[in-house]
């Protein structure tokens, strides 16, 4: 279909038609994306520790994480909040509304991205400093600043991905994540060890990848345009309305995932404070490895945030319970599968990132951390997939809510309590860690199923 999407698209015919189907097509691309995506972090972390101080070299880069985490937080925030706003107005048919919408979206994330990047690269070795980098500090700034100066791209690239999901468009959506996790697999060894850039050539390789694949992403927007979403910024007009409409669930989301970096940097603190710098490094490359098995569940819960988004946006309120019942039981299935292997495999898959003398010397800690986390399987997404749908249906402070409990309060709560007060060590931080997502999780589904409940019951009425 050309000239700017004056039908439906396949991916709108998708997340219009059965839930269940809808899920599976969704999800399949997005879980390919992300485990490329995945692959290329452990490849990154993997490339890093070979060198001589591969060890210091794990910890810049993972005191550098938490601030990576916080672009993405208020990149893909604005990114769900625009794409759940596209799939609702696609559920009630208004064309106009969804591109109005995308309008806003683009010019929301130049005005975020220029006033995140300039304070963040100034404050950038301060924020350091009182984390306690110490030694590993100049290290760590030399990696993330390089990041932190194009993060412009990363922006672009998170809006971009979410224009195409809010209109069911993942399959495209995942080859510009693949593009871009291969490339940076690719010129990971030749930035770090032919050009001898060390830890910075890790940050221009993943510069340089990020930039070729928002190239790609420009040009099927902004050229092809085959897209259902119609571009029309000559004529741009800022509509209050629409900006509320973003925001209500894209601040949350933006919040929610900052309040996972600002987590990850208290949590460090008290890492720092149990297991010294080798507990940074541990921490951040095990938390690399263990993502991967949760990838299956980050898929679905994208796919769920647009099906339920144009299913709350249709009235089908039944339609919305389906649709989270069914996502949760497919990544349940998917995670006992993964979670398992993981564990089993765990020693040998730390040989991955243990492989020099400067970092071999983690490698039994390294182990530990991964099975213990591969527990995190069992019940992460119930509380992922409930977060999705309050997103999908406009109510991100719910998730956000939910998310503070489980991540500000709770995980930081109990790592304190068993790593440092009840002297658990590392062993206890993790294991605390655990316990917060774990409550967390189960009272975001007993939130969601309840005001689910009442949606269909009338009792809330949907907008």
């Amino acid at each position: 279909m050309k000239g700017g999407g004056m039908g439906k698209t396949e991916g709108v015919k998708t997340i219009l038609g059965n839930p269940k189907k809808a899920i599976i097509k969704l999800s399949i691309p997005m879980i390919i994306a992300m485990s490329v995506q995945t692959i290329y972090n452990l490849a990154d972390a993997a490339w890093v520790a070979g060198l001589p101080n591969g060890t210091d070299a794990l910890a810049a880069i993972g005191l550098f994480f938490p601030f990576f985490f916080m672009i993405m937080a208020l990149a893909t925030g604005i990114g769900v909040g625009g794409g759940a706003a596209i799939s609702r107005r696609i559920g009630a048919r208004d064309k106009k509304g969804v591109d109005n919408v995308a309008d806003h979206m683009i010019i929301l994330v130049i005005i975020l991205s220029f006033a995140f990047t300039v304070p963040m690269y100034l404050l950038f070795p301060d924020i350091l400093r009182l984390m306690g980098a110490g030694e590993f500090l100049d290290l760590a700034v030399d990696y993330g600043r390089i990041i932190i100066g194009f993060s412009f791209i990363i922006f672009f690239i998170n809006i971009s991905n979410a224009i195409l999901r809010g209109e069911g468009d993942t399959k495209r959506a995942m080859i510009a994540m693949v593009i871009g996790s291969v490339l940076n697999i690719i010129l990971d060894p030749i930035f770090i060890y032919v050009f001898d850039l060390g830890v910075e050539g890790a940050a221009w390789a993943t510069v340089l990848s990020f930039l070729i694949t928002a190239m790609v992403m420009f040009y099927w927007l902004f050229f092809k345009k085959d897209t259902y979403v119609t571009f029309k910024l000559k004529n741009f007009s800022p509509k209050l309305d629409i900006i509320k409409d973003i925001m209500r669930v894209g601040l949350p989301s933006s919040l929610q995932q900052m309040s996972m970096s600002i987590n990850m940097i208290f949590l460090n603190m008290v890492v720092i404070e149990v297991g010294g710098i080798d507990g940074v490094a541990i921490f951040s490359t095990g938390w690399r490895i263990v993502s991967l098995a949760i990838l299956p569940l980050m898929g679905i819960a994208t796919a769920l945030v647009t099906v339920a988004g144009a299913a709350y946006g249709a009235g089908a309120y039944r339609k919305l319970r389906i649709s989270l019942v069914y996502a949760i039981k497919i990544g349940l299935m998917i995670e006992m599968v993964v979670s398992i292997i993981v564990f089993l495999f765990a020693d040998i898959i730390v040989i991955a990132f243990t492989w020099s003398e400067g970092s071999i010397g983690i490698r039994g800690d390294l182990t530990i951390f991964i099975r213990i986390f591969t527990l995190m399987g069992f019940f992460a997404g119930f509380g992922m997939l409930s977060g999705s749908v309050f997103q999908a249906i406009g109510k991100g402070f719910y998730s956000l809510s939910v998310t503070i409990l489980r991540t500000i309060i709770l995980a930081l709560f109990f790592a304190f309590l068993f790593g440092i007060v009840l002297d658990w060590g590392l062993v206890g931080i993790w294991v605390g860690i655990l316990t917060g997502n774990g409550i967390g999780a189960a009272v975001a589904y007993i939130w969601t199923r309840y005001y689910l409940k009442g949606l269909i019951s009338g009792k809330i009425k949907g907008e």
